[in-house]
């Protein structure tokens, strides 16, 4: 599949796992992508996020809320509010495990397991948007799988990403439309 991607979609591929390694996290996530794709400037995606006005400061709050996200163990805001109708307040979670083990020790970014020997993996939800991306691709009649279809694949799978993305107005209609829309501003 690897062979159908872009240049720039293998560029994003390859940020997100320097940004795993930078942060010491033992897989490539969903998340390292769209940091990857924040990251992008002068393509097809980074054109269609600044027509949805993430850009600047925007972008910068959407890079802020995954670093948050990733302190709380991944979790989204929907499941962080679902456990607090529970009476499990996370942040106090995360405050009692940070003063006990570290910050960011609830991340799964622990730079203190040693060094990584060989390839790191994907994890299922990378996996997953990377499948996706070929569909998306395929469904658009795209021979090839660019980083706007690995930004559209982001908001349609559940999980962080896809409510990081739609937080900021950013939705699989509204990528549509700007991407592959008549009439509208089209990513070029």
């Amino acid at each position: 599949m690897f062979e159908r991607f872009t240049k720039n979609a293998r560029v994003v591929v390859q940020e997100a796992v320097a940004h795993a390694d930078g942060a010491g996290a033992p897989a490539v996530d969903a998340e390292h992508m769209l940091l990857a794709l924040l990251d992008h400037e002068g393509t097809r995606a980074s054109f269609a996020l600044a027509s949805l006005g993430v850009a600047g400061e925007r972008k910068e709050s959407v890079r802020d809320a995954v670093t948050e996200a990733r302190r709380r163990a991944g979790l989204s805001q929907a499941e962080t509010d679902a456990l607090a109708g529970l009476g499990i307040d996370v942040s106090e979670i995360v405050a009692r495990v940070e003063e006990v083990h570290g910050v960011g020790a609830m991340s799964g970014d622990r730079r203190d397991k040693g060094s990584w020997s060989g390839r790191r993996p994907f994890s299922r939800a990378a996996k997953q948007t990377l499948e996706k991306s070929l569909r998306i691709a395929v469904a658009h009649g795209d021979r090839h799988i660019g980083d706007e279809h690995i930004l559209l694949a982001l908001t349609v799978r559940p999980g962080l990403s896809t409510e990081l993305l739609a937080g900021h107005g950013v939705t699989y209609e509204s990528l549509t439309r700007v991407l592959y829309g008549s009439g509208e501003a089209k990513a070029g």
